[in-house]
């Protein structure tokens, strides 16, 4: 009898099943990691390609997990989370005009483990699932996973990237079960108002749909923008809704991994049930260093983040307007990312290679300017890069800088 040896002969023989193979990488991450590579190399990159922010985590959380280690609170919590970290998080969310309540909140190792939850959740296969696009890259891997299908409904010329009620309504068919929204919108920057998003989900109460709400970027708002959570916007809306959040990006503890589905009582007894056999519960350190967050007075210093950002975003919209080729799409007021359409650069030569996507633009900017951005294509919209603003104030102006002078490189003809 022989005995099975590990080589890459008979690892090569196992069958992935479909939906393991043809789940690619995130594209995020994987230009992320590129990036700091060559950092790591001792290449003077400045990353742009980052979905968190540059600021510490914020105290109270690492005290409380420094806190939990001390006094041995490492072992299985409750698989919904532990009963404190539920309310104050029901009491978080409810900030923006929610009703939930501690047993309607289930406690998430991200708010990407969140969504892949939601999905697992709601989508059959064959089920179809609309979203406004441009979209977060990993949604229809996510809804893929589930066996779901993605429906984009691209945004009309001059609509500033947002969807209208009336187009996501002719995108519906009898296999549509789930309207996914992003508000404030990852990859664009946009924020719907309350009554555009009001709009939006009317179809969705219309035709008995299901709403996911990723509303992890909450926090972050400019200018006159306000946040609108889904579930604020009446019974109907609240009764179908799956609010999607975390701590990730708010207080900066996008490592600690604590996300959360805030849901009506079914459907986060459904989701429980199903972490309790995949994940058990998320870290129980992480989630004493979220409710730390949570139950902190934070406001000030939350608020003089925002608005520190927010100077951010004023610098990168001035500068790039001022850049021929490369044109900010949309307004983007919320979260930290805006969208640059690249288009008019396509044509153009530099180190012998023609830039015919936004993703030679993205590649050249890399390795002739050491700026990176992520391309478009994964986001469905292929003209365009993703430039988050996240760094230090510094850095940004030197990014900036690099990119004047990158297009400029590419020529007069640039327009």
């Amino acid at each position: 009898m022989s005995t099975a040896q590990s080589t890459p002969e008979a690892i090569s023989r196992i069958r992935l099943t479909r939906r393991a193979a043809h789940v690619p990488p995130s594209a995020t991450a994987a230009l992320d990691a590129q990036a700091k590579a060559l950092i790591a190399q001792g290449v003077d990159v400045i990353n742009l390609t980052s979905g968190e922010p540059a600021f510490p985590t914020v105290e109270p959380a690492a005290q409380a997990a420094l806190d939990a280690i001390a006094t041995d609170f490492t072992r299985y919590t409750p698989a919904a989370g532990i009963p404190e970290l539920r309310t104050a998080t029901a009491k978080f969310l409810n900030r923006h005009g929610t009703a939930y309540e501690a047993g309607q909140v289930v406690i998430t190792a991200g708010a990407k483990q969140a969504l892949h939850y939601a999905f697992t959740t709601l989508v059959e296969p064959g089920d179809e699932i609309l979203i406004p696009a441009p979209y977060w890259v990993s949604y229809p891997h996510l809804a893929a996973l589930a066996g779901g299908t993605l429906v984009p409904v691209q945004p009309a010329q001059g609509s500033g990237l947002k969807v209208t009620a009336d187009q996501l309504r002719a995108a519906v068919t009898d296999r549509t079960r789930v309207l996914l929204l992003n508000n404030p919108a990852n990859p664009s920057g946009v924020v719907y108002d309350r009554t555009e998003l009001a709009a939006l989900v009317q179809v969705a109460i219309d035709h008995d749909l299901a709403i996911i709400s990723d509303e992890i970027c909450d926090h972050w708002t400019f200018g006159d923008a306000e946040h609108v959570s889904v579930a604020a916007l009446g019974p109907e809306a609240a009764a179908r809704t799956l609010t999607i959040g975390g701590v990730s990006k708010t207080f900066a503890m996008t490592g600690w991994r604590i996300g959360w589905i805030a849901a009506p009582t079914p459907v986060a007894q459904a989701v429980t049930a199903i972490q309790s056999h995949t994940a058990s519960a998320p870290s129980s350190i992480s989630q004493k260093a979220a409710l730390g967050a949570l139950t902190a007075d934070l406001g000030p210093e939350l608020e003089r983040r925002r608005l520190e950002l927010d100077d951010r975003r004023l610098t990168t919209i001035k500068a790039l307007a001022g850049i021929p080729g490369v044109e900010v799409a949309g307004n983007p007021i919320g979260a930290f990312f805006l969208f640059a359409d690249v288009s008019a650069t396509y044509g153009h030569t530099l180190a012998g290679r023609t830039i015919t996507s936004a993703a030679d633009f993205a590649e050249l900017l890399l390795t002739e300017a050491n700026v990176a951005v992520i391309p478009g294509a994964d986001f469905a919209a292929p003209d365009h890069v993703r430039i988050s603003y996240t760094v230090p104030p510094d850095r940004l102006a030197e990014a900036l800088t690099r990119v004047a002078d990158f297009v400029a490189r590419l020529g007069s003809g640039v327009a």
